[in-house]
């Protein structure tokens, strides 16, 4: 009723969207529709170009991921869900507890399983994220640097000076 454009566009079962949608409504009395409709263009940016931060070796990312994963433990991770569920009337089907990480160390609070499986079902579900995250990245043209390479900013810096120098 409140967007009947946004609710045209969106699928029934977005609830995520349909919910951001309302939330927007309720702060600014306009439908999403029509604020998005009030953007001007502004023309053109200027040069521009993308650059994809990945590994070459799928090995080295996952080791990464798991070092990062034990990382997130060592400093709390279960604590900070442990409070956050304290201090706030969450739940676990909400977008924010749902993210890597948060979910399995919500999983982990409710007892479904130790503090080993939790370390090995984050580790998993990191690895998920960066698959999807690198197939999305590789149907783009992109220039594509090694994340792990030593001298990682200074060829993205020289790349970007390139495509600036070609623009000029």
């Amino acid at each position: 009723r409140v967007d009947p454009a946004t609710a045209a566009r969106l699928a029934p079962t977005d609830a995520q969207r349909i919910q951001r949608a309302l939330e927007v409504h309720a702060v600014a009395g306009r439908p999403l529709s029509a604020l998005q409709g009030a953007r001007e263009a502004s023309g053109e940016l200027g040069a521009s170009c993308l650059i994809e931060l990945a590994p070459r070796e799928r090995g080295t990312l996952h080791v990464a991921i798991a070092h990062r994963f034990a990382a997130m433990l060592a400093v709390g991770l279960v604590d900070e869900v442990r409070g956050l569920r304290a201090r706030y009337a969450l739940d676990a089907a909400m977008p924010s507890m749902r993210s890597v990480g948060y979910r399995q160390a919500w999983e982990h609070l409710e007892g479904r399983f130790d503090a080993r499986t939790l370390r090995e079902r984050g580790i998993a579900a990191t690895r998920q994220l960066a698959k999807r995250q690198l197939t999305w990245m590789r149907a783009m043209d992109i220039e594509s640097i090694d994340c792990f390479a030593a001298d990682v900013q200074h060829i993205a810096a020289r790349h970007v000076a390139a495509v600036l120098d070609a623009a000029r």
